[in-house]
């Protein structure tokens, strides 16, 4: 399936000197990801607060961006320095979902005349993951299959974020544009839980 999480190897070569430069500064895998967490819930405030300045919705691009990398540089600092725990995996886990659900939330804001789809939205994105971690539970590995995967819900929410700041209404075809959301969210969990399974 498409995803931009196909592109997380190429990302992850980027930000090798970063990760570099935090080991040599003793910064943990935890402290990243803990970092990443406070940050979601900087990106929330300011998007729920966009409305009093419009340079508020540019946290979402930049931020998101920035979550994004923290997120592939925590698991990068634990696997190639040996910081794995099971504190991290939790911290890690259930920060992306505590993240998305504060970030995703001011959706309902700004687009009310589709607040349903969004509660929508925002429920199936908190069972994508957790079909995604029942591939380590009954499977191998945690899975990542798109469309609409982290990565994926992040490209769109950026670019929501630009498009609001350029002053362009998706309301009257927001109905249609998160009912597509939920479509392919439908598609990567089935396709999550198919693979979990097969795996047993």
């Amino acid at each position: 399936m498409i995803s931009v999480y196909k592109l997380k190897p190429k990302f992850q070569q980027l930000l090798t000197p970063v990760l570099l430069f935090f080991h040599r500064n003793k910064i943990t895998a935890n402290q990243i990801t803990i970092s990443s967490i406070l940050l979601s819930i900087l990106i929330g405030i300011l998007f729920w607060n966009a409305d009093i300045s419009k340079w508020f919705f540019l946290s979402l691009p930049i931020g998101l961006l920035l979550r994004m990398a923290l997120n592939a540089l925590d698991g990068m600092m634990a696997r190639k320095f040996n910081q794995t725990s099971k504190l991290g995996e939790v911290l890690n886990e259930v920060g992306d979902i505590v993240s998305d659900v504060i970030i995703f939330f001011p959706l309902l804001k700004f687009q009310p005349e589709s607040l349903y789809l969004i509660v929508a939205f925002i429920v199936l994105s908190i069972i994508n993951e957790f079909a995604g971690l029942m591939g380590k539970i009954v499977g191998k590995e945690r899975l990542y299959d798109g469309p609409m995967g982290k990565s994926d819900r992040a490209l769109i929410l950026g670019l929501y974020g630009l498009l609001m700041l350029f002053g362009v209404n998706i309301s009257g075809i927001s109905l249609y544009i998160f009912g597509v959301i939920i479509a392919l969210l439908l598609i990567s969990t089935y396709t999550r839980l198919k693979k979990s399974l097969n795996e047993i």
